[in-house]
């Protein structure tokens, strides 16, 4: 899921600042199903991480590619907000409709909404609650397995030490079925590896860098031991670096006192820091092949395919080994070249 962006650029990248919807333009000649351009509508809850605007951007540039039109749909963080640009898209008649819901239960009405209308629709990066043989894909990321992986790569590394290490999970908001996910991908890791990790806390954040903080500070006080830390997104990373830097154990691996470090979502700020040699490894979500996914699946509804289930994507585990040859690949590697 993540570094916060200042609202100055995310007012430059939001097409729907005011009025909820508008329209880009796709380069060159355009496609068309018949003598009709298609049309989609892309309805984000947020682009407050990085992780959103990386992959709008790899669906704008899946759809420019297949010469396709855009309208864009921001709601901020409001539900209500999303429910009524979803409706409006629905009125212009666009020919799809990609959605990322703030949560599994907001979006339903919008998915009826949709479904009511004959308007194809697919979930990007998060699902929803069923709804039957009506529940929409989601493409989305194999979060406990991704997860599950990446912290099986850092207790083998804290398996190298020879000592046991204390261990500090921080979770994302649990309302979120990627948070869930990742949660229970870290408990499946380190389950049976008692005798490598002992989690001593497990700090609540709710996506929220201040509460990540101060639940990092305080679980480093009351267990100074801590040497092995896994967050839900790297979203948090900057929060934990300031606690870990607090408490003087911010420190690179190979060097005494290092934390073993791991996240997940493969942002701009822990390519930096796998770079720098503070983070150990992360679980990068493929936004790429997830862009693809979602647009590819749109245009198989409209075909008359029969569209089931959810397409997952198994991401890949970046560490300090494997780093220059996965970058590549890493989204936030490539948000960091085009600073």
């Amino acid at each position: 899921m993540k570094k916060t962006i200042p609202c100055s650029l995310l007012l430059g990248l939001a097409v729907l600042a005011l009025a909820g919807c508008g329209q880009s333009t796709p380069a060159g000649p355009t496609a068309s199903a018949g003598d009709k351009q298609l049309t989609i509508g892309v309805a984000f809850e947020t682009l407050q991480t990085e992780f959103w605007i990386a992959g709008l951007d790899a669906i704008k540039t899946e759809l420019a590619q297949r010469k396709i039109r855009v309208l864009e749909a921001i709601a901020d963080g409001d539900a209500n907000r999303q429910y009524e640009q979803v409706k409006n898209l629905i009125t212009r008649k666009v020919d799809g409709i990609i959605l990322v819901p703030k949560d599994a239960k907001t979006c339903l009405p919008m998915i009826k909404a949709a479904q009511a209308a004959g308007i194809p629709i697919v979930l990007f990066n998060r699902p929803s609650d069923s709804l039957g043989t009506n529940t929409p894909v989601a493409v989305v990321a194999d979060n406990l397995a991704l997860s599950r992986a990446t912290v099986a790569s850092l207790v083998a590394r804290a398996k190298t030490t020879g000592t046991r290490h204390a261990g500090m999970l921080i979770l994302g908001d649990l309302g979120d079925m990627n948070a869930i996910g990742r949660r229970d991908g870290f408990e499946a890791a380190v389950k049976g590896n008692e005798s490598v990790v002992d989690v001593v806390a497990r700090v609540p954040s709710e996506w929220n860098q201040e509460k990540a903080q101060a639940g990092v500070v305080n679980g480093l006080v009351a267990h100074p031991e801590i040497d092995f830390i896994f967050t839900s997104s790297d979203f948090l990373l900057p929060s934990i670096v300031s606690a870990l830097k607090s408490a003087g154990k911010y420190k690179k691996a190979g060097e005494p006192g290092h934390v073993i470090l791991g996240g997940f979502d493969g942002d701009a700020t822990a390519y930096q820091m796998l770079t720098d040699g503070y983070l150990d490894a992360t679980g990068v979500q493929d936004v790429y092949f997830e862009a693809q996914q979602a647009v590819q699946s749109l245009l198989d509804q409209r075909a008359g395919k029969t569209a089931t289930g959810n397409i997952q994507d198994p991401g890949f585990v970046i560490d300090q080994e494997n780093l220059k040859e996965k970058a590549p690949r890493m989204w936030g590697a490539n948000v960091k070249k085009h600073r």
